[in-house]
């Protein structure tokens, strides 16, 4: 069983702003709750059949994790894949104009139930993965705007 959700939110800044913002890997401690550290292996941008290196806090304990970056197609989308838990899970960002120089953003994330995540009810994972979903959406917002209005302040 496959378990997906979506979490949805509108920036004001240009879909390269918010692009510019995700690709800094070694920022998204800023925004995703359980992330310490991270980083690029090797260095260099974010690319297609690279990793994505962590170091992590989850249900309590500090852990490395790794994420394969499947896609990357700038400034539209990115997509990982890892594991969350025993199970192998996905998650991507897509990017749309919003107008006014506003950006549409999407999360999506997509767990394959296996092992002994099998025994938590669907319905319990989806709302949990949902809510720090739109945990993470709120911060990427709230980062880039945050920057941007750094930026024209400085100018």
């Amino acid at each position: 069983m496959t378990v997906r959700t979506e979490s949805r939110i509108t920036v004001a800044g240009s879909v390269g702003d918010v692009w510019a913002y995700l690709c800094d890997v070694e920022r998204w401690a800023e925004w995703a709750p359980t992330v310490l550290e991270c980083r690029v292996r090797g260095g260099g941008p974010l690319q297609a059949g690279g990793w994505v290196e962590q170091r992590a806090r989850d249900l309590g304990w500090n852990h490395r994790r790794r994420e394969r970056v499947t896609a990357v197609d700038p400034p539209h989308s990115m997509a990982f894949a890892g594991t969350m838990g025993s199970s192998v899970a996905r998650w991507g960002m897509e990017f749309e104009p919003a107008g006014d120089g506003r950006t549409d953003a999407m999360m999506w994330v997509e767990v394959d139930l296996a092992n002994v995540m099998r025994a938590i009810p669907a319905r319990v994972l989806a709302r949990q993965v949902q809510r720090v979903s739109d945990i993470e959406m709120a911060g990427i917002k709230g980062a880039v705007e945050r920057d941007l209005r750094q930026g024209a302040e400085s100018s």
